[in-house]
């Protein structure tokens, strides 16, 4: 989940560099952004940029992969600065990521880069296998890697012992 915090304000960006720094790219063209060594790949149906405002929409069929990490919503909102550096952003109209065998969904995601955390907020679903977790909201630390569910409950299985 820690880069699954950072993957939305870099995918905003991704999207805000490709939209006013390039005309068209070829399906072979070389990654946009690469993180960590792995590339970003954005995607989305439209994009309007308000470069008086420093802000971003992207709509319809949102998505992002980055290395195992994939997120979709239909909306995201972002504030940036002059650099341009995302400062914030929100992916909202329901929202599914998969991560290493676990599917999260949730109403709404935010990323506030002042803080260094992201909020996932209403009817928030974990699952991997048969164990899985809701909450009605889930802050992830980037910097620490911790995570905290509000108003939780779950299931998580139990294997007998082996005789």
């Amino acid at each position: 989940m820690r880069s699954g915090a950072g993957i939305v304000a870099v995918a905003a960006f991704a999207a805000l560099v490709g939209a006013v720094g390039a005309e068209s790219r070829s399906a072979d063209a070389a990654p946009m952004i690469v993180v960590d060594g792995q590339a970003l790949d954005v995607t989305a149906d439209r994009l309007e940029v308000d470069v008086e405002h420093g802000s971003a929409l992207l709509q319809g069929s949102v998505s992002a992969t980055f290395g195992d990490l994939e997120i979709h919503c239909p909306t995201v909102e972002v504030r940036y600065d002059r650099s341009p550096r995302v400062s914030f952003a929100r992916g909202k109209g329901g929202v599914t990521a998969h991560l290493k065998g676990i599917d999260v969904a949730a109403d709404a995601i935010e990323f506030d880069a002042s803080s260094r955390k992201v909020t996932l907020s209403g009817a928030v679903r974990l699952s991997r296998g048969r164990g899985w977790a809701r909450a009605e909201r889930a802050v992830i630390d980037i910097a620490t890697g911790k995570v905290i569910l509000e108003e939780v409950r779950g299931s998580i299985p139990v294997e007998p012992p082996k005789p």
